[in-house]
């Protein structure tokens, strides 16, 4: 365990977290919503520090990431606990579970992580992933720092659930942001996630101002967040506020943990798709195989730029720069 980041000392031995919009106030001995945050005797002790419940070699493309050194791998890490609720979540094993439950954590310190990163030649650096990494923060900034030191980049895949603070903090070594936007309405936040959507929009806006390479990813859940009208507001406000060249994955839900709905339709994931691609630049669909919906056209001459078949992907007509070698428009980070 170690002492956790922000939080404040409050008076009978409580204290209270600022590191989410939770703020949760807790007694001695009480773990925070995201079970690994624990008040014991008046400090706040990250109880998930160290401890890691996976690492693999990945495609970026997994992340998602399509638009952030296409074609290269990364090597991810995942601990335990998650600071959502989310009655669809797909990780469920580990982001819905403690240190006590989980019975296969092992420990690795943030050197070792930094040097099994680079030992890998076709490893570009390290992504935090699986569950929520924000509840993981002091490991993550750790391990992130010496990772930059090093010359690796850090990618953060996130449901952006966090305080403005904490995330000016991982901002400064962050390289890339993958985000959930859930849903669109604060009542399926507060009903399906038990958490709030305003949060997430004050951290997509931050990070887009950033100058930060940003993707968001949005699960579509048959019966549950998949309203046209409510998703085309949700696809105007991304365009306003994080401009029309934010890639958008549009991702394929699977009944999982204690949704049981049908799997989306390919008709309203297509449906969905039309929508997003008149107002924005980048749009790809998830989970599901479609002739055109992984790969990427340049927005200016539609060029074909990159196919993706699963996760093999050719990179063409593009040159050194990540821009279109026919009309020069930028779209990739390389």
């Amino acid at each position: 365990m170690k002492k956790a980041a922000f939080f404040e000392k409050k008076e009978k031995q409580k204290v209270q977290c600022q590191l989410c919009p939770h703020y949760c106030l807790l007694k001695n001995g009480e773990q925070g919503k995201c079970l690994v945050r624990q008040n014991v005797n008046g400090d706040l002790l990250s109880e998930n520090y160290e401890r890691i419940s996976s690492v693999s070699i990945d495609p970026i493309e997994k992340k998602p990431l399509y638009h952030f050194h296409p074609g290269k791998d990364i090597l991810s890490i995942g601990s335990v606990g998650c600071n959502l609720k989310c009655k669809f979540c797909q990780n469920y094993q580990i982001s819905q579970t403690d240190v006590n439950q989980y019975p296969f954590l092992k420990s690795y310190t943030s050197d070792e992580i930094v040097k099994s990163a680079l030992k890998h030649p076709s490893n570009i650096g390290i992504a935090y992933t699986y569950n929520e990494p924000i509840i993981w923060y002091e490991y993550v900034i750790e391990t992130a720092k010496l990772a930059q030191e090093n010359g690796l980049k850090n990618v953060l895949v996130s449901n952006g659930f966090i305080n403005p603070a904490p995330l000016d903090e991982l901002i400064k070594v962050f390289d890339a942001f993958s985000i959930d936007l859930k849903g669109f309405t604060e009542e399926f936040y507060h009903d399906f996630t038990d958490s709030k959507l305003e949060p997430v929009k004050k951290a997509l806006i931050k990070l887009a101002k950033s100058g930060k390479h940003l993707e968001i990813t949005n699960l579509v859940i048959t019966g549950i967040n998949d309203d046209e009208m409510i998703f085309n507001e949700m696809i105007d406000w991304i365009v306003e506020h994080c401009g029309k060249n934010t890639v958008l994955h549009i991702s394929r839900y699977f009944p999982m943990f204690k949704i049981d709905h049908l799997p989306t339709s390919q008709s309203k994931l297509e449906s969905l798709f039309t929508i997003a691609k008149e107002k924005l630049n980048f749009v790809y669909l998830g989970n599901i195989k479609t002739e055109n919906g992984q790969n990427t056209h340049c927005p200016q001459c539609n060029q074909l730029l990159i196919s993706r078949s699963g996760y093999d992907v050719q990179i063409e007509n593009m040159n050194k720069f990540g821009n279109c070698e026919k009309c020069d428009h930028p779209i990739i980070q390389t």
